[in-house]
């Protein structure tokens, strides 16, 4: 019995949480003290000098950053194998609860920045015909939010929206927002909208430009909220989709076979304390507003300005504030896209490894954080410092390896003056075993999701047993090539970001594939340096050459790799061959096969800014969302406003095609020009086309 009843109980999953991470450090600990004893016993002086202490605290690290996947893994096996986790939010209500719980009202908003229009408004669209079939359509609306900076790529994108809202009747309830100062990234554009429209909503649902999510998810998390005052942000854990070149179907085959056990066993730790990853989820309006306001950075170099991953921050400011924050990986039908190809990932990686090593500012100075989230800043912040661990790693071990094939053996090693000498010893028995543990411990999580599958009977979704064990096969192939790049990438990106390298903020690309010049001139000095560093290995020790394989036969074929991973026509001859499938691909899904072939919204025949200077309905959407206050140089608008009449958007720069577009007296003047004039200039055979309605 409660002596004290006022006083406030510990919900049960943070006795639950608290426990299972207090055995999980136990076990992580445990497996790397003895992965550290095989380490030094493989050593020559067994840790006897400086550089063999390196080794050993640089293996410590990687040892430990590995075990904590493998048993994350592993508690997922086993919270799958019990048919789910009880702890989870998502099992405190029944079903007749939750469908007997009345909606609130909700905001969907899409930041988006340089996106293909077309794509990105063709997952809104699924994602709004969705819930319409639900009944409960009438509780969401919906925003475009962009930062996009080239006038025929907002243009673009206003038209698609108003075309939307036309074709889905959404007139007042689908809204578009060009922010014209694009202040804080993504984090300052939902910022924007939350300073206008924030308190018109109970929950806002944030969705990345290649989100979809299905109408029963997006009610079900509405109503998880309604019942759990104290949740403030619930994730959804997306699937991949939509995947076409070989690099994509990997990616997507491994998030939907491996990723299911990680996000159970992640969710299963977290509970409560979860992170937030920026898309995909449903947010408490009020309490982001109030408590997840995000300052600049008060320190040095990186560590000084605006935050750029924001999400994980957010997290944990809403759990500092008192709030939960939830992770379901039962929340399905939530989807993303993966990067096409390895270039592309690459690029997007450069700006988060520059976010999260921001967090460690944050992990040291912010007060009153929770543990968990602290965990989470240094998960992300390794998951990038790792590659240059590794890199300084082999570095130290080739010096081993050098200094005791070409100098004198030290027989004296300890400074400190012992009397006694140091027998360099070998155990090649200790060094196979050391591999083989690491091996297991990279691997077996891998084997238990394919396990997983087999036992939740869903090979069938991904082609039969057979050909889900050969593409688990080339999954791991694949992998292996991938590895040395992505650590030589990723090192780079840290001392960029250590050295406060500007990075430019850009769209993502989802189409184009890589070219070979490309590929080379990218990869070359990888593959320049893995040639030089296993020719080294050669000449010092066959044994060491072979050793070294592994990292540098990937470097060196790392150009072909990227552009080879890159081919659409790869990926689709995976895919007849029944290689590589998911789910999505086996069964009939609604959203999925919208985005798959999206309806264009957007003329074909006209630039995005040539349709709106003469289609007289999207001329008159533009100025009215236009600006109508005088231009500062108003000699100069005068002349791009004649030059435009004359030769078209080509005569101009982008800075005044941007005030043109932007200005709504430009495009009324533009719109009467065009119409009336001569029918061999450049705005007369544009209005035939126009005329001839065989531009939209």
């Amino acid at each position: 019995m409660n002596a004290n009843p006022e006083a406030p109980t510990v919900p049960r999953w943070k006795v639950v949480a608290a426990t299972r991470r207090t055995i999980l450090i136990l076990l992580v600990l445990a497996q790397t003290v003895g992965g550290l004893y095989g380490m030094q016993s493989v050593l020559p002086y067994h840790g006897g000098n400086l550089l063999e202490k390196g080794i050993l605290f640089l293996f410590a690290v990687l040892f430990a950053w590995i075990s904590v996947g493998f048993w994350t893994a592993l508690l997922g096996f086993w919270l799958r194998r019990r048919g789910g986790d009880r702890y989870s939010l998502v099992r405190h209500h029944d079903a007749a609860t939750l469908a007997a719980t009345p909606l609130a009202r909700t905001a969907v908003v899409m930041p988006v920045y340089n996106e293909p229009v077309d794509r990105t408004l063709a997952g809104l669209r699924a994602t709004i015909e969705d819930l319409r079939a639900t009944g409960e359509l009438d509780h969401f609306d919906f925003y475009i939010l962009s930062d996009s900076r080239d006038a025929e790529q907002w243009l673009a994108e206003r038209s698609a929206w108003y075309r939307l809202c036309e074709e889905q009747d959404l007139h007042g309830r689908l809204f578009y927002r060009h922010r014209p100062v694009n202040l804080n990234f993504k984090s300052g554009n939902v910022a924007d909208f939350l300073r206008r429209w924030g308190r018109d909503y109970v929950y806002m649902v944030v969705l990345d430009a290649d989100s979809v999510m299905g109408g029963n998810t997006l009610t079900r998390m509405v109503r998880h909220m309604e019942l759990a005052p104290r949740v403030g942000i619930l994730q959804t854990s997306p699937s991949l989709i939509n995947a076409h070149s070989a690099f994509a179907r990997f990616q997507q085959f491994a998030n939907r076979v491996y990723g299911p056990l990680f996000t159970a066993g992640l969710a299963g730790i977290q509970l409560g304390e979860a992170a937030y990853w920026g898309h995909n989820a449903i947010i408490r309006t009020d309490l982001f507003m109030r408590h997840c306001g995000l300052r600049r950075l008060s320190g040095f170099g990186l560590f000084n300005g605006p935050i750029m991953s924001h999400d994980f921050v957010e997290a944990a400011y809403m759990g500092r504030a008192g709030y939960e924050v939830w992770m379901e990986p039962e929340l399905d039908e939530s989807y993303e896209e993966s990067p096409p190809t390895l270039v592309d990932e690459l690029t997007r990686d450069r700006r988060w490894a520059k976010g999260n090593l921001q967090h460690a500012w944050l992990f040291f100075f912010a007060p009153r954080l929770r543990f968990a989230h602290r965990m989470a800043f240094l998960n992300g912040i390794l998951s990038y410092l790792s590659s240059p661990i590794w890199l300084v790693f082999l570095i130290l071990t080739s010096i081993e390896a050098t200094r005791l094939t070409l100098w004198p053996i030290d027989y004296f090693p300890d400074q400190r003056g012992s009397m006694f000498p140091v027998w360099p010893e070998w155990h090649p028995h200790w060094a196979v075993g050391l591999v083989l543990s690491t091996l297991f411990l990279l691997f077996v999580p891998k084997f238990l999701a394919v396990l997983d599958v087999l036992l939740t009977g869903r090979r069938r979704q991904h082609g039969g047993a057979w050909r889900l064990f050969l593409s688990v096969c080339l999954e791991l192939l694949v992998s292996m090539l991938l590895a040395p790049i992505r650590m030589l990438a990723h090192s780079r990106y840290v001392l960029e970001a250590l050295f406060n390298v500007r990075l430019h903020w850009g769209g993502q690309n989802r189409t184009d594939e890589t070219g070979w010049r490309q590929a080379f001139l990218s990869q070359a000095p990888g593959t320049l340096l893995a040639i030089g560093w296993s020719g080294l290995a050669l000449r010092l020790d066959p044994m060491f050459f072979f050793w070294s394989l592994p990292v540098a036969l990937p470097l060196i074929l790392a150009a072909p790799t990227s552009v080879l991973l890159s081919r659409v026509a790869i990926g689709e001859r995976l895919r007849r061959r029944r290689l590589l499938l998911t789910p999505e691909e086996q069964r009939l899904s609604p959203q999925v096969d919208t985005i798959a072939a999206p309806r264009p919204l957007n003329p074909v025949r006209l630039t995005a800014f040539e349709a709106a200077v003469l289609d007289p309905v999207l001329n008159r959407v533009h100025r009215a969302l236009a600006r109508r206050r005088r231009p500062v140089d108003a000699e100069a608008w005068r002349q791009w406003l004649e030059r435009c009449m004359k030769e078209g958007p080509d005569g101009l720069n982008r800075r005044q095609l941007n005030a043109l577009a932007r200005d709504a007296d430009a495009l009324a003047r533009l719109h009467q020009a065009a119409w009336t004039a001569p029918r061999d200039s450049y705005w007369g055979v544009r209005v035939g086309v126009v005329k001839s309605r065989d531009y939209g």
